[in-house]
């Protein structure tokens, strides 16, 4: 479950939906392999300000639920969580580097989602509108329609 996480001079609950495929979209991901990354991202857990809230696996792509501070950046999310876990599993799983060919262990690419702990944008718009009394609506963005 996520916690507010209190700083100096902010409280923050910013969670996360990552996606990282595994290079090539190849079925590499195994038994084995989840348990390394299970055992790595605890490990992550207690040298970063990153909380894994769940970790789901699929044979091509992991799924996972972070919780982390401000001051990381996505990418940096991403690249911590790639870098330290391509490193074990190809450590302790040698049979993937044979399979993917001597090369990385990720894809390149990744998908990134912002996960609200009190609802959705919606419900959000109506928090804010009812806030104070003469809420007035300075700024919407709607994507336009073409004909």
């Amino acid at each position: 479950m996520s916690e507010f996480i209190h700083k100096s001079h902010n409280v923050t609950v910013l969670i996360y939906h990552l996606v990282l495929p595994a290079k090539y979209r190849r079925a590499v991901v195994d038994a084995g392999v989840d348990r390394v990354i299970t055992l790595t991202c605890t490990e992550i857990e207690k040298r970063y300000e990153i909380k894994f809230l769940e970790i789901g696996s699929d044979e091509n792509h992991i799924h996972f639920l972070v919780q982390s501070v401000p001051m990381y950046s996505i990418t940096k999310l991403v690249t911590i969580i790639k870098s330290l876990t391509a490193r074990e599993v190809f450590k302790k799983c040698p049979h993937v580097k044979k399979q993917l060919w001597g090369g990385e262990f990720w894809s390149d690419g990744y998908f990134s989602s912002t996960v609200g702990k009190h609802g959705d944008e919606t419900m959000l718009r109506k928090y804010v509108k009812s806030q104070g009394n003469n809420y007035e609506q300075l700024h919407s963005d709607h994507q336009l329609a073409i004909f």
